[in-house]
């Protein structure tokens, strides 16, 4: 057990000691690539919570405040979800009780169709909350980022960048329908306990089009066993892609990926991203 760490600010630090007296750090969760802190704390009374806290660069510690705020209480009523414990926007910094289980990478409930029909199930509970009309400006922000990413540094072939550039600025902008969304619908923010799965890390949560939680199963875990998407889909109750509104995303998901992770120097993401790269160019005719 420790105190708390010096990469938290002097206020963070005092915060959490308001928040948690006597809290002590009993483990650090932390990813390394970005700037955010994620400590497991336990108080006196030998209560769990886990604290997050960003640094200056940091962009989503809003977003998860809002999302727990706002979308999270159809998972957090079920116990499949963080509860909110505290939360200080302008601080970049908040706690939620502890959420046991094991993380779903890595184990044999990775390969499980159940873990991803429970999924479906839980994404459908955070989608249906409500729903927004978009007039476009969900499908230009997607198109004017696209053509960011690939004007970026980053190591995709530059025939590869000429031909999705004039993919991308032929895309249209049509109307969109938004709802939460989670941002990073994968196993690696699911979690497993006595046959249960639960959802964490909601830092890139937003209103999006619903097919946009679909992105990173897309390219990893369906690829390798459609049987999974099935089940998926089954949990979910539909398939909410729309072929030509699925095909601007992995555009930009691919060329967003592979420049993030060159970006941060993670050489593993950025291979996948490569492949994804790979993959719609192929099915944009420039493979």
């Amino acid at each position: 057990m420790s105190a708390l760490p010096d990469q938290l600010t002097p206020h963070q630090r005092d915060l959490l000691g308001s928040w948690l007296p006597g809290a002590v750090v009993v483990g650090d969760h932390s990813w390394g690539l970005v700037g955010t802190t994620v400590l497991e704390l336990r108080t006196p009374d030998g209560a769990s919570y886990v604290a997050k806290a960003g640094d200056d660069a940091d962009h989503q510690l809003a977003r998860e405040i809002n999302a727990h705020r706002r979308w999270l209480q159809p998972l957090t009523s079920l116990g499949r979800a963080p509860e909110l414990v505290e939360a200080d926007e302008a601080a970049k910094l908040l706690v939620t009780r502890w959420l046991p289980g094991r993380l779903v990478e890595g184990t044999g409930a990775e390969a499980a169709v159940e873990t991803y029909r429970q999924a479906g199930e839980l994404l459908a509970l955070l989608h249906g909350q409500s729903a927004l009309a978009d007039e476009g400006e969900f499908e230009s922000r997607q198109k004017q980022e696209t053509l960011a990413w690939l004007q970026a540094r980053h190591r995709i072939r530059p025939e590869a960048v000429a031909v999705l550039t004039d993919v991308a600025e032929a895309w249209p902008t049509p109307p969109s329908v938004l709802v939460p969304t989670h941002g990073d619908w994968q196993p690696r923010n699911w979690l497993m306990e006595d046959g249960v799965v639960s959802v964490i890390d909601f830092g890139r949560a937003d209103l999006r089009p619903a097919h946009t939680d679909l992105g990173r199963l897309s390219v990893q875990q369906f690829r390798t066993d459609p049987a999974l998407e099935q089940a998926f889909l089954s949990g979910y109750g539909r398939d909410p892609r729309e072929p030509s509104a699925w095909l601007r995303l992995r555009v930009r998901e691919a060329v967003a990926t592979a420049g993030w992770a060159y970006k941060v120097g993670d050489e593993a993401f950025e291979r996948q991203g490569h492949r994804m790269v790979a993959d719609v160019l192929a099915e944009v005719g420039g493979g």
